[in-house]
């Protein structure tokens, strides 16, 4: 496994318990992966034994041309020890990572005309790093996308007005919000009040031409792979990551 070290670049936070974080390597390498994929954070707990954590990478890429920066989203665990590391690190600080891992990920021999992308959190952040793979497939293929994302409230969204602009740019591109808890005091046209499986249920998946991506919380996960199995597709057509928070 190559070890490599990260200098955080530049920070904001998108919402009140989650950073965007931008990273260059230090050795100044440009940073090649395929969207959907992941790096690890490797550090130490308080008595020294090692540790890593997992993020998806949001960097939007086309998943050939290598990047100078790589883009996490990390959510704020109380008593995390990956949240005392992150929440901390100032511009200029350096973390250790290695990496790309993971299949998750637009697959290049697919044939089908729609895919069904689900999320709830930080789950959206592989999406995001599609963008440019998506637009490509829309304009190469004619495929269709529906963005199908769960938070309790607007303030959750994370990365939600990009994904609104780019709906509007890309026609084959729809964004889909789920609210559990708050609704939108000016509610959107694809808003929904509840969890994402009211909006997928509304899409009306068809094993004949959809293919779904699920990412984030397990229970979300495993509702939505029954429904679309109960609607038909297979286990091939459903392809899942599930995001477990740690101490």
């Amino acid at each position: 496994m190559e070890l490599f070290s990260l200098r955080l670049a530049a920070s904001h936070m998108l919402a009140p318990s989650v950073r965007h974080l931008a990273f260059e390597r230090v050795d100044g390498m440009p940073f090649a992966f395929v969207p959907g994929q992941f790096i690890q954070i490797h550090f130490s707990y308080a008595d020294g034994t090692p540790t890593r954590r997992s993020y998806s990478i949001g960097t939007v890429g086309d998943g050939r041309t290598p990047v100078q920066q790589l883009e996490i989203a990390a959510s704020y665990v109380e008593g995390g020890a990956a949240t005392a590391l992150l929440s901390q690190l100032d511009e200029g600080g350096t973390v250790q990572a290695s990496g790309p891992f993971g299949r998750f990920c637009l697959q290049p021999n697919d044939t089908n005309q729609r895919y069904l992308l689900v999320a709830t959190g930080t789950g959206v952040t592989p999406y995001r790093a599609m963008l440019g793979q998506i637009r490509q497939l829309v304009a190469t293929r004619g495929c269709t996308f529906a963005l199908v994302y769960g938070a309790r409230s607007e303030a959750e969204l994370l990365y939600g007005e990009e994904f609104e602009a780019f709906a509007r740019e890309v026609p084959g591109f729809t964004f889909h919000p789920c609210l559990s808890r708050v609704p939108r005091a000016v509610p959107r046209a694809h808003d929904r009040n509840g969890r994402v499986q009211v909006a997928l249920g509304e899409l009306a998946p068809n094993a004949a031409h959809d293919i779904a991506y699920l990412c984030g919380n397990p229970d979300m996960v495993d509702e939505a792979f029954a429904l679309l199995k109960a609607a038909g597709l297979g286990v091939a057509q459903i392809r899942r990551e599930k995001y477990v928070s740690s101490r």
